[in-house]
């Protein structure tokens, strides 16, 4: 007959409770601390990807690194841990103001996000080995057991902050401001769980560093906190030429108007609307651009009419000058976008008002998605969609998203997409025109001057073999910029910018993407 071991006593229980909450809080610290980096980066570089790959491998070799280099702390494991978790909090915190702080003036973001990265992944990997001894003083158990344990509650609190991080974190603090509640929560976990399990571990001296160590982190927690609203203004102004008078970090992106005096020797202002930095319009010269978009696809067919992007209503003004346009469907994405459109006094003098026109219907979604299960058909498409130089826009070049544009276009319908500079990014261009080639379109080229942009061009495109005919429709309202004389010159390139031989970008196969990078770098 064999005997039950005796239950532990409560206060064991306890003890190896706290400590497994410590492991899952300061993991679910540690992964918001990864989001935060990569999502700054994809905020202010645009590759998410690379901002990816490189946050997650420089801290995923850092805490192999911060796991060997724990060893020798763990004869004093318990006020190691505390000390390396204020040195988490503090770091991790202040990382995003740091870090935008380098790219706002230093234009040093590269290195110190490598730097931030492999720092705090030193700290996050010595968190492990710490742990474990401190539990196996609370109660010795099979090394396997231990493990089982503590990776348990790593990897559900791990689980705890990627759910937290987009759906908690950033709509309600934002991303500077959750990171430095985040190192808050850090530091009180290690304190917390130190102070009172292990508190008689601590020595004299132990006592006084942790506690003065403690003031210096949360005072430097919460005076962040205070000036965080001004370091963002002063940081994001840093960033435009012109002073700022709209900002707004939407779901999606970061949202900036500039207005400044224009510099055009007329009367009036510029007004410039940026999307992640990237600029949309200027005032002074944005009906070159879109006049040249929208009235040389509405040389046909043009009842029905779709609107990929334009959420700033520029577009879709140039549209409701035609009479015979019935509907216009417009799919943007952020509400946030068109909202400003709608609201902002001088964007909506320069827009007119034109979302709000009951010819007009606004569907939020993303384009790519929602053209699978359009209801509709088109007999016009206006692709004017952010340039592919990042992962999330680059899929709206590809093959697919032409082939799902050219299933929603009636017959004798047309596409015209802004297709970036041939100038600038030859190579991105003529591989959004080789998409369009391969999904069925013939295509036509075109290309016009815009200051703000420089040399931008357009694939004007219809189903089937034969290019659309690129000329103004006969019943063109008057133009400011465009006549037929200078449309018929914008299908003229000059030899040094003739067709560049390149592949279709599909899916999986993204060129457009590589070459947008690679082209735009140092623009």
């Amino acid at each position: 007959m064999t005997v039950d071991a005796p239950a532990p006593p409560a206060r064991w229980r306890l003890s190896r409770a706290a400590v497994l909450v410590a492991v899952f809080v300061c993991a679910a610290c540690g992964l918001v601390y990864e989001l935060a980096l990569v999502a700054l980066g994809s905020y202010l570089i645009g590759d998410t990807v690379g901002q990816a790959s490189i946050v997650l491998g420089v801290m995923v070799f850092a805490m192999g690194v911060g796991a060997l280099a724990a060893k020798p702390l763990q004869p004093r494991s318990a006020p190691a841990f505390a000390a390396i978790e204020l040195a988490l909090a503090l770091l991790g915190g202040l990382s995003v103001l740091g870090l935008y702080a380098a790219f706002a003036w230093l234009d040093l973001y590269g290195p110190a996000l490598v730097a931030t990265a492999f720092v705090l992944g030193l700290l996050i990997g010595a968190e492990i080995p710490l742990l474990m001894v401190l539990l196996q003083r609370i109660r010795e158990q099979a090394a396997g057991s231990a493990v089982a344990d503590l990776f348990a509650a790593d990897y559900v609190g791990a689980l705890l902050g990627g759910l937290a991080f987009p759906f908690l974190l950033l709509p309600v603090f934002g991303l500077l401001k959750g990171a430095l509640v985040v190192g808050a929560v850090n530091a009180v976990a290690g304190l917390a769980l130190v102070c009172t399990v292990f508190r008689r571990e601590l020595s004299r001296r132990a006592r006084v560093a942790l506690g003065a160590g403690s003031v210096v982190v949360f005072l430097s927690l919460g005076y962040a906190w205070v000036t965080a609203h001004d370091f963002e203004l002063t940081a994001r102004q840093q960033l435009y030429r012109d002073p700022v008078v709209h900002s707004e970090r939407s779901r999606y992106q970061e949202i900036v108007l500039t207005r400044s005096v224009a510099e055009t020797g007329r009367a009036g202002t510029d007004l410039r609307l940026f999307l992640n930095g990237d600029l949309q319009f200027s005032s002074v010269d944005e009906y070159r651009y879109h006049e040249a978009l929208v009235h040389p696809v509405l040389n046909g067919p043009r009842g029905e009419v779709l609107v990929l992007g334009a959420g700033d209503g520029l577009a879709v003004r140039e549209l409701l000058r035609y009479p015979d346009v019935r509907r216009i469907t417009v799919v943007d994405l952020d509400p946030a976008v068109v909202a400003l459109a709608r609201s902002e006094p001088q964007l909506r003098r320069l827009n007119g008002g034109a979302l709000d026109d009951p010819r007009v219907r606004v569907v939020h979604a993303d384009a790519f998605a929602w053209l699978r299960t359009a209801p509709d058909r088109f007999d016009a498409v206006v692709a004017d969609l952010p340039d592919p130089d990042e992962t999330a826009t680059a899929k709206l070049y590809t093959v697919e998203f032409y082939a799902l544009v050219r299933a929603v276009l009636a017959e004798g319908g047309r596409l015209v997409v802004q297709s970036g500079s041939p100038y600038f990014a030859p190579r991105s261009y003529w591989s959004i025109e080789a998409s369009l080639r391969e999904a069925g379109f013939a295509t036509t080229p075109y290309h016009v001057d815009v200051p703000s942009f420089g040399d931008w061009g357009f694939l004007l495109a219809a189903p089937g073999p034969t290019a659309p005919a690129l000329a103004l429709p006969p019943d063109a309202p008057a133009l400011r910029f465009l006549d037929a004389a200078t449309l018929s010159a914008a299908g003229s390139f000059p030899a040094d910018r003739g067709r560049v031989d390149v592949p279709a970008s599909t899916l999986l196969q993204p060129h457009v993407l590589e070459y947008a990078r690679a082209e735009w770098r140092g623009y």
